[in-house]
């Protein structure tokens, strides 16, 4: 058993990947088996935390929407203090900690107390699930680049970088925007993309996976009646229609529902 006399301060960020605990990379499963202190958020899939000894500690943290089991400030209050008291300290974010994890932040806290930190890189939910789907976020020949986009600032807001994809020829993927769905379809029309191909991913690597395909004139109603909830991930462009369920035609958007 650690004594303080031997207790080493240790943080490290550790990726969980979009959901499948089969996606998490080697180094992270590494990093579990040696902690000492497990925080974890509300997307890690609770499977890795066998991984860690039954010793370690383990403290759910997540965030999702309103509903905040601590604060951020809360979280990195906690990095340090059980750094200093238990020893290593990973956190186990899913996706990918520096997009849209505010891992950075958490880092640079942890390092403000001189605690020795890492960051192990996860699988991004950006890429994976579009990927998993037969999505490519670049394909030669349909585009050239993709943006990966919030949908809700921190104000709660449509993020202004929406607008500036909409009026591009890239992909566009949107994270925690599918509150905002029908402000996002309408900064698309406003750009003239009425019939621009659009899926959203709920639950993406999971089991319960489900997606549904439409255009931006389409997709608001096919959402709502196929009842997608969070999480989910919205993909815009002309990559979607390389999905294999993705009608010629969308004349009759109720194929899409059969």
């Amino acid at each position: 058993m650690k004594t303080r006399n031997n207790i080493y301060p240790k943080f490290t960020l550790v990726g969980a990947g979009p959901g499948d605990a089969d996606l998490i990379t080697v180094k992270g499963v590494q990093a579990l088996t040696q902690a000492d202190v497990i925080l974890y958020d509300a997307l890690v899939n609770k499977e890795l935390l066998n991984y860690a000894p039954d010793t370690t500690l383990k403290i759910y943290v997540g965030k999702r929407n309103s509903n905040h089991a601590y604060s951020q400030e809360q979280i990195n209050s906690l990095i340090v203090d059980f750094a200093f008291t238990y020893g290593h300290v990973v956190r186990l974010k899913g996706g990918d900690s520096f997009v849209f994890g505010r891992g950075y932040e958490e880092k640079v806290y942890a390092e403000l107390f001189n605690i020795d930190t890492e960051v192990i890189p996860g699988i991004s939910s950006s890429i994976a699930v579009p990927e998993l789907q037969g999505i490519p976020l670049t394909n030669r020949g349909t585009n050239e680049s993709f943006w990966v986009t919030t949908g809700t600032t921190s104000s709660g807001q449509l993020s202004e970088d929406v607008r500036l994809a909409a009026q591009s020829t890239a992909t566009v993927v949107i994270l925690m925007g599918l509150n905002k769905l029908q402000e996002i379809v309408n900064v698309f029309k406003q750009n003239d993309k009425h019939d621009t191909a659009i899926a959203i991913i709920q639950n993406g690597s999971l089991p319960n996976e489900k997606i549904v395909l439409g255009t931006i004139d389409t997709i608001a109603e096919i959402a709502q009646q196929e009842k997608i909830a969070a999480p989910a991930i919205i993909v815009i462009g002309d990559v979607v229609k390389l999905h294999e369920q993705f009608p010629v035609s969308l004349t009759d958007w109720k194929y899409l529902l059969n």
